[in-house]
């Protein structure tokens, strides 16, 4: 069974660990997602953390940004290093020529709905190889839209991506998941979370705020009670992020 994360690096070695585990299960196109508002600032530096649990692959590893100007930030920033370094791709650089037949597992790191057609593309050039999106946003509902196109693309694309691992943070809760552990809600308590329900398939939307408010529902609404503290990862987040940038 999972444990809630006491911290951000919590968070990100369950997260490392899930990815191993599913990508050994036989998943191929798997997401790491923590739904923190902060946390796509921190792409980069969470990307080199992933890039130690796969190792093996060495220079067969390639680390994917959306745009060039994010690969060549991370090129200075990260030197030498055993793995190859490049972007998406753009109008004039089909993402297909950023595939080289010596790659056997690709990161990519904090895609976005702009990118998705391209997302798609790659998944589809890697064919049997390994794809891992790491904090992917792929849904922005005001891009991606939501007429019969974006219904095909979720049907055709996303909708077939793993996740590995996601966290949120919602008030007074959180949603989580931990491969190969079933989708979760955790309530916050005066100390900490207490795992409240699981399911096989994600809560979303009306069916989330349902299920919250059932599991609420029996908290007493006495003022006089005190009110949780907030702990661990949502608390810490500030010196849990410039922790990543040491």
């Amino acid at each position: 069974m999972n444990t809630f994360p006491k911290s951000l690096e919590e968070a990100v070695n369950q997260a490392k660990e899930a990815t191993l585990a599913a990508l050994a299960d036989g998943y191929n196109r798997v997401q790491v997602e923590l739904v923190i508002a902060e946390i796509p600032l921190q792409a980069q530096a969470l990307a080199l953390e992933f890039t130690t649990i796969f190792t093996e692959y060495g220079s067969g590893l390639k680390v994917l940004f959306p745009d060039t100007g994010a690969a060549a930030l991370a090129k200075r920033d990260w030197g030498e290093v055993p793995f190859r370094i490049t972007d998406l791709g753009s109008r004039f650089t089909p993402v297909e020529t950023q595939i080289a037949p010596e790659d056997e597992l690709f990161l990519l790191v904090c895609p976005s709905s702009v990118e998705v057609e391209r997302v798609e593309t790659l998944c589809n050039a890697a064919g049997d190889r390994p794809v891992v999106l790491l904090i992917p946003q792929l849904e922005d509902v005001s891009i991606v839209g939501i007429g019969l196109a974006a219904r095909k693309l979720r049907e055709r694309f996303i909708s077939t991506l793993y996740s590995a691992y996601y966290f949120q943070a919602l008030e007074g809760a959180a949603l989580l998941r931990c491969h190969p552990s079933p989708w979760q809600i955790w309530l916050e308590k005066e100390e900490g979370y207490e795992l409240a329900a699981e399911q096989a398939q994600k809560p979303v939307g009306d069916a989330l705020e349902r299920l919250l408010l059932k599991l609420t529902s029996d908290r007493p609404e006495d003022s006089s009670i005190p009110r949780p503290k907030k702990s661990g990862i949502l608390s810490n987040l500030q010196k849990m992020i410039r922790a990543l940038n040491q």
